[in-house]
């Protein structure tokens, strides 16, 4: 093999078509640098190949020229394209937003990129896009899946996975603890007063809705509540709108929210019916998005930490894709915490029609 300085005759590139400027090439890098043009290919593909003072040169050349590699180019020989898919089930829910930009800043240390799916709240879209979406990444992060097991599990088996607020036995997974959030939410109304509370259910086919209102049910009793359930809605503001006008059903003074865009909405649904928030109505909302403090009154929520739970999840995926073995116990739960702010207070008069 020739040294690294001394570089084998290359073919130089052909000219863009009608004189437009072309992206440099490997071999400008290369001729700018003085090495042969595999020694820049091993810089980018095989960095361990090249002594520290040569690779740093290059990549010195390479930025001083604009040359970018392509992932997906390089990834023919080898099959590796440093891209992992993160699934959300809606891009505009502001809860992803923290999780994106903990995922995002994952892959920035590792090299990788993401490439962001919109799952648009349908397992059917879902499971489509990540048909288009596997032969290009690596692996794959479910951030808020719709899709039932099965069809989850059948996906693992293409490319390494981690899910998010969702456990799924036999993958490794990542969750809020919801079971803590919600004892921390029903304990605060109960300190206030309240012995009655309403839950406003989201999708059905989400994971965390089931198991925060199943949380309340084994909580109330010890804390002496009746609860009630209504929904499902929408996790958007227009799903608490909706549900505001059915807060009737049962009269309770509080509500806890499966999230805090259908508890914005329910306070405004409540506010344009009448009702005071928190004099006539105390709500409690679930995941602290941005937005939560903004609104008034403010939005007492069960903090998640968002961030947290992207990071976690990328770098316990780039770790399988080094070689770990995938953890298939239990899964890593993160801690919520009780936000308290201005949404709650204790019970005052009966609500309208309630006695």
């Amino acid at each position: 093999m020739p040294p690294e300085s001394a570089p084998r005759p290359e073919p130089s590139p052909t000219p863009a078509p009608g004189g437009r400027p072309r992206p440099p090439t490997i071999y400008d890098v290369a001729r700018a640098a003085g090495v042969a043009p595999s020694t820049v290919s091993r810089t980018f593909s095989r960095p361990g190949r090249v002594s520290a003072g040569t690779a740093e040169r290059i990549r010195a050349v390479a930025a001083e020229l604009g040359y970018r590699t392509n992932p997906l180019a390089r990834a023919l020989p080898t099959g590796r394209t440093s891209v992992i898919a993160l699934v959300v089930s809606d891009i505009t829910n502001p809860f992803y937003a923290e999780i994106i930009r903990g995922a995002q800043s994952a892959v920035n240390e590792a090299g990788y990129v993401v490439l962001l799916v919109d799952a648009q709240e349908s397992d059917r879209l879902e499971r489509e896009a990540l048909e288009r979406a596997l032969p290009v990444v690596e692996g794959v992060v479910l951030a808020g899946s719709r899709m039932s097991d099965s069809a989850i599990r059948m996906t693992a088996k293409q490319r390494p996975m981690v899910v998010l607020n969702r456990d799924v036995a036999d993958l490794p997974s990542v969750l809020t603890d919801n079971v803590h959030g919600m004892r921390l939410a029903a304990g605060h109304l109960a300190g206030l007063g309240h012995r009655s509370v309403t839950y406003v259910a989201g999708p059905e086919a989400s994971w965390a809705d089931g198991t925060r209102w199943r949380a309340l049910r084994d909580t109330a009793g010890g804390l002496g509540l009746r609860v009630h359930r209504i929904g499902p809605y929408p996790p958007t503001v227009a799903g608490g709108t909706a549900a505001a006008r059915d807060l009737g059903r049962y009269g309770d003074p509080a509500v806890i929210a499966y999230n805090d865009q259908l508890a914005i909405g329910l306070m405004r649904g409540a506010q344009a019916a009448g009702l005071r928030v928190p004099q006539d109505l105390s709500v409690v909302g679930f995941d602290n998005v941005f937005g939560a403090e903004l609104v008034t009154p403010g939005l007492t929520t069960v903090a998640a930490p968002l961030r947290a739970q992207g990071r976690t999840a990328v770098r316990n995926l780039l770790a399988m894709l080094a070689g770990a073995r995938p953890y298939g116990g239990p899964p890593a739960v993160l801690p919520s915490r009780l936000v308290l702010r201005g949404s709650t207070a204790r019970p005052g008069r009966p609500r309208p029609g309630t006695g």
